[in-house]
C-alpha cells in the first residue's frame, strides 16, 4: 500500500456493523493507531487481524503526530482508529489528520457508524440542517448558556453526554428550555438500546427513578425556548 493515512471508522457497539471493507483495509495497512490499544487489540482478535498497534489519544497526539509524518516519509501507511465511530469526532485525530494534509500525505477515510446521525436519525425531529457540538461543556454556567443556545438554534442540535451528568444536564434544561423536545439516545446499536423522547422534565422524573447507564447522545429539536 502506498503511503496514506485511513481515518476508519470502528463499530459504536454492535460488531456486525464492521464492514468488510474495514477489515480489509486493517489488514493491509503497516500500523494502525488506536485511542485505547487494550479497547482495539479485542475487535482485532474478534476479527483475525494481526497487525502492530501503537496508542494515539489525547496525551500523545503531539509526539506521535511527528513520529507518523516520519513513518509516511518512508512510504507506511497507517490507520488511525478511536474505540468507537470516527476518529477527531470528539476523540483523538484531528491533529494527525490536519498535519498529514498538509504534509501532501494522502487521506482516505473509511466510513462506518455514527452516534450523532444515528441519534439524529431516529430522533423524529428535522434532521437537516442539524449543529453538532461534541459534549457538552462540564461546568454548570456554560452547560447552561450552551443548551439556551440550542433551544434558540433554527435547527435540531445533537451533543454527547455521560451518564455521570446526565441528571445534572437536564436539571440545567428545565430552567434553559423547559419546552423544548428533546430526545435521549444511549447504547445505540447495543442490546438496550433506547431512544427516550419528551421534555427536560419528563425526562428528568425518568432518569431519577431509573439510574442512567451508557453513553447519551442529547437531541434537542429546534427553536422551543
Amino acid at each position: 500500500m502506498p503511503a496514506k493515512l485511513y481515518v476508519v471508522a470502528t463499530p459504536i457497539g454492535n460488531l456486525e456493523d464492521m464492514p468488510p471493507r474495514t477489515v480489509r483495509i486493517l489488514r493491509e495497512v503497516d500500523l494502525i493507531a488506536a485511542e485505547d490499544t487494550r479497547h482495539t487489540g479485542h475487535l482485532l482478535t474478534h476479527f483475525e487481524i494481526r497487525k502492530p498497534m501503537v496508542s494515539y489519544h489525547h496525551f500523545s497526539e503531539a509526539k506521535r503526530t511527528a513520529e507518523f509524518l516520519r513513518e509516511f516519509e518512508m512510504g507506511k501507511s497507517i490507520a488511525l482508529v478511536s474505540d468507537a465511530g470516527l476518529p477527531g469526532v470528539s476523540d483523538p485525530g484531528e491533529r494527525l489528520i490536519r498535519a498529514a494534509v498538509e504534509a501532501g500525505v494522502l487521506v482516505e477515510v473509511v466510513p462506518g457508524p455514527s452516534a450523532p446521525l444515528l441519534a439524529l436519525a431516529g430522533s423524529g425531529f428535522p434532521m437537516v440542517p442539524f449543529y453538532f457540538g461534541g459534549f457538552l461543556p462540564v461546568k454548570g454556567g456554560q452547560r447552561r448558556k450552551e443548551l439556551l443556545a440550542a433551544g434558540a438554534r433554527e435547527c435540531t442540535s445533537i451533543y454527547f453526554e455521560s451518564p455521570y451528568r446526565i441528571v445534572r444536564m437536564l436539571e440545567d434544561a428545565v430552567t434553559e428550555i423547559p419546552q423544548a423536545r428533546l430526545c435521549l439516545a444511549r447504547e445505540l446499536t447495543k442490546k438496550f438500546e433506547e431512544y427516550r423522547r419528551g421534555t427536560a422534565s419528563e425526562l428528568l422524573a425518568h432518569f431519577k427513578s431509573n439510574a442512567p447507564r451508557g453513553e447519551f447522545c442529547v437531541v434537542i429539536a429546534a427553536g422551543e425556548v
